[in-house]
């Protein structure tokens, strides 16, 4: 499936009206199906539905089930594939199966909220901190390696020239990985901010195996609770944004530890918690 969809429309200018074509990014579902349990009883359980931009799947699932604590390392999953025994095409690209190895146990009771999600609200049912303590995430560290203010500034610039679907459509959030030197390690774009984001945790902790721990992620947008909950999960020490933080993510990022910045703009951001990790000196 393709992420831009061209389409043909009406363009309203002054008193003109002109037809032209123009570009969309795709937007559609994706369910993620867990396979479980011992070779003699195998279970199925379908536990997301979200709205997405196609492409990257795999990588969303798998950072899906790592931001839920459902997983901890990718050596959990045996394989991830589409459904093709659904009979339309359409269809099996919709569905992606994960499927654990025979020996992880899954904790079902955690599994009954049963996720959905759309592209902009991100996962219902994450209504408290209560929620992300019983999945047993460690407060994040303060280590010594601090990053520098200038490097924070950079970081918007160099997002917005690597989103390439975006400068077609305008229409795609976008999740960058960096090092602590500003350098861009991975970019996922996508119609929902948490999904952009999933891709990313997925990639980084799959197939390219990059150790998180003094990375920086930026995302496009406001700040949301589902975003602090997926950054801590994965263990990245600071989040940068566009735009504005809630409440409840200030209040999240502030109890385990993390470094989270909003309103990055060209002169300034704001530092919401962690200031620790933050060395400003003269540029």
């Amino acid at each position: 499936m393709f992420s831009i969809f061209p389409i043909q429309i009406h363009q309203v200018s002054g008193n003109t009206v002109s037809r032209k074509d123009d570009l969309l990014a795709v937007e559609a579902p994706l369910e993620i199906r867990l396979g479980f349990g011992k070779i003699t009883n195998r279970q199925q359980k379908s536990i997301a539905v979200t709205m997405r931009t196609p492409g990257h799947d795999f990588e969303l699932a798998l950072g899906f089930l790592y931001s839920e604590g459902i997983i901890q390392e990718a050596s959990q999953v045996h394989s991830i594939k589409y459904c093709t025994d659904l009979g339309r095409q359409e269809s099996s690209e919709n569905i992606v199966r994960v499927e654990l190895k025979s020996e992880i146990e899954v904790n079902l009771s955690g599994l009954e909220r049963n996720f959905y999600a759309t592209s902009s609200c991100g996962i219902c049912g994450k209504a408290s901190i209560e929620s992300i303590e019983k999945l047993g995430c460690p407060n994040i560290p303060i280590q010594n390696n601090l990053i520098n203010h200038a490097v924070i500034f950079r970081l918007s610039k160099v997002l917005q020239e690597q989103q390439r679907v975006f400068q077609y459509t305008g229409g795609l959030h976008a999740a960058g990985l960096f090092d602590k030197n500003g350098d861009i390690l991975l970019l996922r774009e996508d119609v929902g901010r948490h999904n952009a984001l999933d891709k990313l945790i997925g990639a980084s902790r799959n197939s390219h195996n990059l150790a998180l721990s003094d990375k920086i992620i930026l995302v496009s947008g406001r700040l949301s609770f589902e975003l602090v909950q997926k950054t801590i999960m994965a263990g990245v020490p600071v989040l940068v944004a566009i735009g504005a933080p809630s409440s409840l993510a200030v209040e999240l990022a502030q109890q385990f530890g993390l470094t989270l910045i909003g309103f990055l703009k060209n002169e300034y951001f704001n530092v919401y918690s962690g200031i620790e990790r933050i060395q400003v000196s003269p540029l």
